[in-house]
């Protein structure tokens, strides 16, 4: 008895020797970082906060090299800052960078487990969704049947403009007007309707609340077991915005279902099929094949409108911006757009008018790079263990791939923090960027590999066709006295300190 129970003894202290030993072999291959301690993390937090954290990784990036490890709580972070590794991550091992990291219990609730696309482990419902979505609303073939909700939204965002240019002497905060015209439109493709005014902004404030607020739980990463607990409170009225935002997205999903069950047979070309529509009818094979859950049609719901709203309202207000500051490129713009449009004199500019305007698209593609609204993409996991570049990156570890600092490689960009949409055209540096990224990353506003933007061709579009009709529409000037402060704040996304004020000049008769 007492040899088994040696043999027993020393079989367990032998494996927990070789768990420990194989777990310090592969933190010593871990890429470097600052010193840290067990639980709590980096030392650098005693002093440093996570919302610096652009500023601390380009002082890492000068110490240790272009992959830096940081511990952020218990958890072991990595950051990429390299073009050329991270291509080697996203798509030369693209299958075991697709992970998502598993979320802190404690703010699950706020992805319904991990039930979108976003947040989704990479496999069966991940690809279902995505399919659902890059399938029935944003193939070309559906994106044009929200032509008409387009042209509605812009006599919205021109309405606003106007009005607020009337009100102040010619002055717009253009930010607010650009906000609630995608918002309205985003709105439309998610729930197939126009609502008033009123609804919207309902809408728009509890989605928008929760979105800000939500980032007050990253407190949690640290010692999750004791931070839940000490910030409570904070988790309390997360879950109570988030019960708000039910109670508005529910009834507007409930009547869709109402509609596609009353709608008569007549009435189909009139028909505008909506995100909520396609999730109706998905169901779930690894789960019984049941449907989506009320919980999971909202969070969904949610994630269409933060994905179309604030990454595109963002991005327009940094290119407005920037035509305001300099005015020689606004006219060049301006130029090419009369020259295609030839002077007709109709409401907006078509869809199919966008495709021959390459400076118009040099203009946009110049924003992303130059003020991408996110500084880095959402974080991967690895789901094995794999060696890049001479480290291991253990599988289920964070990585994070920072999108700026691979937009402003002067390796690659030629004064890469001036805005010169030229580098674009024929005979340009960029000329021939692929912004997928999938034969070499020279920018990633979108991501790059499995994990990209679905969304990035329906971007595009809108931010091709909003700058092209404001600038058809108004002269964008600079307020007297005013320079345009292109100072950052991060908020969900990275927005002007400032947000952008203009003098707007009607520059055709009102119709």
């Amino acid at each position: 008895m007492e040899l088994w129970l040696l043999i027993f003894l020393s079989v367990t202290l032998a494996t927990l020797l070789l768990l420990l030993l194989d777990r310090e072999v592969k933190i010593r291959r871990l890429p470097p970082g600052p010193p840290s301690v067990p639980i709590l993390g980096n030392l650098l937090w005693l002093r440093r906060s996570l919302r610096e954290i652009e500023d601390i990784l380009r002082e890492l990036h000068a110490r240790y090299g272009p992959v830096v490890t940081l511990h952020i709580g218990s958890r072991a972070t990595i950051f990429i800052l390299d073009r050329t590794i991270a291509h080697k991550a996203l798509v030369e091992h693209g299958a075991a960078f697709s992970d998502r990291p598993a979320q802190l219990p404690a703010v699950r609730f706020l992805s319904a487990s991990q039930h979108n696309i976003s947040t989704a482990a990479y496999g069966p419902i991940w690809r279902l969704l995505r399919r659902n979505l890059s399938s029935e609303i944003l193939h070309h073939s559906r994106i044009k049947l929200y032509a008409g909700g387009r042209s509605w939204v812009l006599g919205v965002l021109f309405q606003h403009l106007r009005s607020q240019a009337d009100a102040h002497h010619g002055v717009v905060v253009a930010m607010e007007s650009f906000q609630f015209a995608m918002f309205c439109l985003l709105v439309l493709m998610c729930f197939g309707e126009k609502l008033d005014e009123k609804a919207i902004k309902n809408v728009e404030e509890a989605q928008r609340s929760l979105l800000l607020y939500s980032r007050k739980l990253s407190v949690l990463a640290f010692v999750p077991s004791i931070s839940r607990h000490i910030f409570r409170n904070r988790l309390k009225t997360v879950l109570e915005m988030r019960e708000r935002q039910g109670q508005l997205y529910l009834p507007l999903i409930e009547a869709r279902k109402e509609y596609k069950q009353q709608q008569p047979p007549n009435e189909k070309e009139r028909f505008v099929y909506s995100y909520v529509d396609s999730l109706l009818e998905i169901e779930l094979p690894e789960e019984g094949g049941r449907k989506l859950s009320d919980d999971e049609m909202t969070v969904l719901c949610s994630e269409f409108l933060n994905a179309g709203t604030d990454t595109t309202s963002t991005a327009l207000q940094w290119i407005m911006a920037n035509l305001v500051k300099h005015q020689d490129i606004q006219e060049k713009l301006r130029d090419e757009i009369d020259g295609v449009t030839d002077g007709r004199d109709e409401e907006e500019i078509k869809e199919e008018d966008l495709q021959s305007m390459p400076y118009l698209k040099a203009v946009i593609l110049e924003g992303l790079r130059r003020h991408p609204p996110g500084h880095f993409v959402l974080s991967h996991a690895v789901t094995e263990d794999v060696d890049l570049c001479g480290y291991l990156m253990p599988k289920g570890t964070a990585v994070n791939f920072c999108v700026a600092e691979m937009n402003w490689d002067g390796k690659v960009w030629e004064e890469p923090m001036e805005f010169k949409p030229e580098r674009f055209l024929s005979g340009g540096g960029g000329a021939a960027v692929d912004i997928t990224g999938s034969r070499e990353i020279k920018m990633m506003p979108f991501g790059v590999g499995r994990r990209i933007c679905p969304g990035l061709g329906l971007a595009m579009l809108h931010l091709e066709y909003f700058v092209a009709n404001l600038v058809r529409e108004f002269e964008w000037k600079r307020v007297e006295g005013e320079e345009v402060d292109m100072t950052e704040k991060l908020e969900f996304t990275v927005v002007m300190k400032n947000p952008l004020r203009a003098r707007i000049i009607p520059r055709r008769r009102k119709i």
